[in-house]
């Protein structure tokens, strides 16, 4: 096998021409070997191998700076840069991360795990070399669904204008998790269908500029060039007239045409925009087929194309409940940001087209989009993401809660997330949200709750309000503690347990820990963790002394630190209080059971931090 023999680039940048194509083979069934034993992104890293092999034949990335947007690409990478052996490890509690981490290898130029950035970053890099005299090159791997994020063109606007050596490498598969949406793609579809125009342009440059009578006849035709750029390729000017050279488009399972394009990218010393065309999943007929199911996967059977049937998760709960409501109302409305099957709406997409609105991967386009929605009479519901609502923050501020619009939040994936890690914990949006005047903030914990959440949320509380949910299905708690900001699961007299959301079924259990130790708990559920009426919270804890708030969050401004605040103000405060949630900091990438266990969120771990309080 050759690639057992690569342990980093140096060895791929060795091969010949044969053997290059045979590793291209090998890494597309190492990677569909390795996730279906542990889980991952699978369809968009088969269609990046080529491209990914290309880049270290041309490039030294230990110098030279690859910049991934969102990073569901980067397995091929890592098995080049000397991390192949890790791959057993892949999005395990304490083994190799699922995207770019500097931390664990010096190939890794910058985090990854959001979308739409890259060029920006890559620009700030190729500045950064100038003003400082050195010498590499600057490299932005982006693929065309994060062309949806008005951030990308922040980035190629300032990129283009700037001049500075810089290469856009467009991977283009007509996807970003769900199927492209809007004009972008359909621009893109267009480019796709002129592969003639790459081979025109690399060859007319070449003959051209090879004397010097020839660059002179090179800048007489420029106009004439210009023309029958237009006539072969009118669309590529989009990306010209931002003041990039145009490569492509180019056949992105093609080794050597990417790295014939991409070393004469380099030679050009400008800012450059390599256009390849790529099929996600490619060489995996299930993936390619359905390469939006097959985007994310857990362990499946490689040689079937078999995945274990998920059950019911908060997910799928979400969406059946909405689309009940949307029949009761006509005004009811749902809009993702490319995360249709994700966030649950792909039955909603189905049953209500007209009412669904799929924006791509532009969360802050969706809330000011549901703000105007709202402001004109609909009841919209945006699904999104805990960690993608982050990218919407002054929309919930300025746009919605302002002027006290009734814009339905469903976040997706509070508190741990699991394997995806720092990137992807929903650990800030109940601190965040919380702060945001006008915001009701609802915490189901069961799936009844959850859909009881929704119709108040939808039908009955005005202004913002977000319902946070966790990823996947119910813990052991599975009742209903009703419409109350604050529900009394047990009483108890020597301890308080309080919390939220999933959170509150290791806390139950933990009151039952107690109970055999001889401590008597008292546990306290919280529905609603904004707005926090003093009364209820005076009410709520009157007489308690000794408290703990289990919670998945950031600690500062956690529902803790709030009540706590709360009770002092009003004249009772707590002679013990103990916070258990996760600092501040970014928890690492894991099994959710472990990531509380190491944090001390498990039922046991509160247990005893409640026997040393209880004293």
């Amino acid at each position: 096998m050759i690639l057992e023999h690569i342990h980093g680039p140096e060895d791929v940048k060795a091969l010949t021409r044969a053997q290059t194509e045979r590793l291209c083979e090998e890494l597309h069934s190492f990677l569909l070997e390795s996730v279906s034993k542990t889980g991952g992104h699978l369809a968009s890293n088969l269609g990046a191998v080529e491209l990914t092999v290309a880049i270290h034949r041309v490039f030294d990335t230990s110098r030279d700076r690859l910049v991934f947007d969102v990073g569901h690409q980067c397995y091929a990478h890592k098995a080049l840069t000397g991390r192949m052996e890790r791959f057993p490890t892949l999005r395990q509690y304490g083994g190799l991360s699922g995207f770019p981490k500097p931390t664990e290898s010096v190939h890794d130029a910058f985090v990854a795990g959001h979308a739409s950035n890259s060029v920006s970053v890559a620009l700030g890099m190729a500045r950064a070399r100038t003003l400082l005299g050195e010498d590499y090159s600057v490299l932005a791997l982006i693929g065309d669904g994060a062309l949806s994020g008005g951030l990308a063109y922040e980035g190629l606007n300032n990129a283009g204008a700037s001049g500075e050596p810089l290469i856009v490498i467009l991977n283009d598969n007509g996807m970003s998790i769900s199927r492209n949406v809007g004009a972008m793609s359909a621009h893109l579809s267009r480019l796709r269908s002129k592969p003639a125009y790459y081979e025109f342009k690399k060859n007319y440059r070449r003959v051209l500029l090879g004397s010097k009578p020839g660059k002179a006849l090179y800048r007489f035709n420029h106009e004439i060039k210009n023309g029958v750029k237009n006539a072969l390729l009118p669309n590529a000017t989009l990306f010209e007239d931002m003041g990039f050279t145009y490569v492509g488009p180019i056949d992105g399972h093609n080794e050597e045409q990417i790295e014939d394009a991409l070393r004469w990218a380099k030679e050009l010393k400008c800012p450059v925009l390599v256009h390849v065309l790529t099929v996600k999943g490619k060489g995996y007929a299930p993936a390619e087929r359905e390469p939006g199911k097959w985007h994310g996967v857990g362990a499946f059977d490689a040689a079937t194309g078999s995945v274990k049937a998920g059950g019911e998760t908060f997910s799928s709960v979400f969406g059946e409940a909405l689309c009940e409501l949307a029949q009761e109302d006509e005004r009811v409305c749902a809009i993702t940001a490319a995360m249709c099957d994700g966030t649950g709406l792909d039955g909603f997409a189905r049953q209500y087209p007209k009412r669904f609105f799929d924006v791509g991967i532009a969360e802050a386009q969706a809330a000011a989009m549901a703000a105007g929605m709202a402001k004109q009479g609909l009841i919209p519901v945006f699904a999104v993401y805990s960690t993608f609502l982050q990218r919407a923050y002054d929309q919930l501020l300025h746009d919605t809660a302002l002027s006290n619009l009734h814009v339905v939040f469903a976040v997706d994936r509070a508190g741990f997330v699991g394997a995806d890690g720092e990137t992807h914990h929903g650990i800030f949006d109940a601190t965040f949200l919380s702060d945001i005047p006008n915001m009701t903030v609802l915490c189901p914990a069961s799936f009844t709750e959850l859909r009881a959440m929704l119709r108040r949320a939808v039908f009955e509380i005005g202004g913002p309000v977000a319902i946070r949910y966790p990823r996947g299905g119910e813990e052991s708690y599975r009742g209903d503690s009703g419409a109350e900001a604050f529900a009394v699961l047990r009483e108890g007299g020597d301890v308080t347990l309080c919390a939220y959301g999933t959170m509150i079924a290791p806390v139950l259990d933990a009151a039952d820990i107690l109970e055999t130790a001889g401590v008597s708990a008292r546990v306290v559920k919280v529905n609603r963790i904004s707005p926090f009426v003093d009364a209820d919270v005076r009410r709520t804890f009157a007489g308690t002394k000794k408290l703990i708030v289990a919670e998945e969050c950031a600690s500062v401004g956690c529902v803790g630190q709030r009540l706590a605040a709360i009770l002092t103000e009003e004249g009772t405060p707590l002679e013990k209080l103990y916070l258990c949630n996760l600092g501040k900091r970014f928890p690492p990438h894991g099994g959710a059971e472990q990531l509380r266990e190491a944090f001390g969120l498990d039922a046991e771990s509160i247990a005893k931090r409640a026997m040393e309080v209880a004293r």
